[in-house]
């Protein structure tokens, strides 16, 4: 299972951090390091990743408020918190927020490695699939490749339709918050961009129209759903 798991590490500690990527990928998993909630939340942006764990005290981020925007765009990832804390607060909302487990330093790195892979057995039932490819319908997509096929006809996406029906696929039948996709993509929710965004779901209805059984539903003042009966 761990070779083909991606994990974002965000840790501010540099020593700490080195340490951490250098354990986890001795374990087999691969591992991106992130030196702030800033950089982390970019990384998550820009690549698929299965896995996330956030240091809570971060510059720029901090790993709450990283771990609400990736809640935002991604509603099934498993998420761990590293704290130097152990206040009975912080874990709650930690846990509000959606993670999955807490880790207080200081830690065993076999424990956190253990506590991972706990999580994933658990999460494996998920529709979040570990090699990077969606099954919408009968389409099949693979965001790394920007290709989506139905009955052996392939259509060759642009990259940010790609990444917005990447983002569509991950919360399937769940709604996808419109201002969230936007800031993932484009940086940033304002009005033009929120136009660009439109025209986009616009061609990916065309494409998807194939299959009868799918729907991208605007959400009134929310966003969108991807609806995969």
């Amino acid at each position: 299972m761990s070779k083909s798991i991606k994990i974002l590490l965000a840790e501010d500690d540099n020593n700490l951090g080195l340490l951490l990527e250098s354990f986890i990928k001795a374990k087999g998993f691969k591992v991106d390091l992130a030196r702030d909630g800033k950089q982390a939340l970019e990384k998550f942006n820009q690549d698929t990743y299965h896995f996330v764990i956030l240091d809570v005290m971060m510059p720029e981020m901090d790993g709450f408020t990283v771990a609400k925007e990736i809640r935002e765009i991604d509603s099934q990832i498993p998420i761990l918190f590293l704290t130097a804390k152990s206040m009975k607060e912080d874990k709650l909302e930690g846990f509000s927020i959606g993670a999955d487990d807490y880790l207080t330093k200081p830690f065993s790195m076999e424990e956190l490695v253990a506590r991972i892979e706990a999580i994933l057995k658990r999460s494996q039932g998920e529709d979040t699939p570990l090699d990077d490819t969606f099954t919408i319908g009968r389409f099949k997509f693979d965001p790394l490749t920007r290709v989506i096929d139905i009955d052996g006809e392939e259509n060759k996406l642009t990259t940010k339709e790609s990444q917005l029906l990447k983002l569509l696929a991950k919360n399937k039948n769940q709604v996808l918050d419109r201002q969230a996709a936007l800031r993932a993509i484009w940086g940033d929710d304002n009005y033009f961009n929120g136009r660009s965004m439109d025209v986009y779901i616009a061609k990916l209805r065309k494409i998807l129209k194939a299959d009868e059984d799918i729907e991208i539903m605007n959400i009134h003042g929310k966003g969108f759903k991807l609806i995969d009966q």
